[in-house]
């Protein structure tokens, strides 16, 4: 199955179409949550295309509720031995109740060594975080986790 890679620039081009569909006048105001699991879908399969989403190897290390949406630690981690022969290639984050359902991109390399991510995402409720690993030889794995939120971090 021929899949193509997504830049970053791609990626973040495809979530302001659906923030612009879903009639958010502009990404740096930062109205109340609009992206939906259908505009999730819909952005993750602008970046994959129509290949097959395989569960496994991806594991999302959040907190399952939080107080406040501000600043929620997020890690993301894929079980790959990180080789010329087999690694991670790419690995995609996005959220299905923020403005704008990209969270962030990230390229590895065999030199990268693990294929692990830190970060805090601002969350605007509660709502579903879901990763996409790419491998070299193309294979997607995915790992979703929802994530109860009980003060917007977006939306205040």
């Amino acid at each position: 199955m021929e899949h193509s890679r997504t830049s970053r620039r791609q990626f973040l081009a495809a979530s302001a179409r659906l923030a612009a569909g879903a009639g958010i006048a502009s990404i740096v105001a930062i109205p109340p949550a609009g992206a939906t699991p259908e505009t999730l879908r819909g952005a993750i399969a602008e970046i994959v295309g129509d290949a097959q989403l395989r569960e496994g190897r991806v594991t999302l290390g959040l907190p399952p509720l939080v107080e406040n949406g501000n600043a929620v630690p997020l890690t993301v981690s894929v079980d790959s031995e990180m080789s010329e022969k087999s690694y991670v290639k790419a690995l995609y984050i996005a959220a299905d109740g923020n403005p704008s359902p990209g969270v962030a991109i990230y390229q590895f390399t065999p030199m990268s060594g693990k294929a692990e991510v830190q970060m805090r995402v601002k969350l605007a409720q509660t709502q579903k975080l879901i990763a996409v690993a790419e491998m070299n030889d193309g294979t997607l794995y995915t790992a979703s986790r929802e994530v109860k939120v009980t003060i917007g971090g977006c939306g205040g």
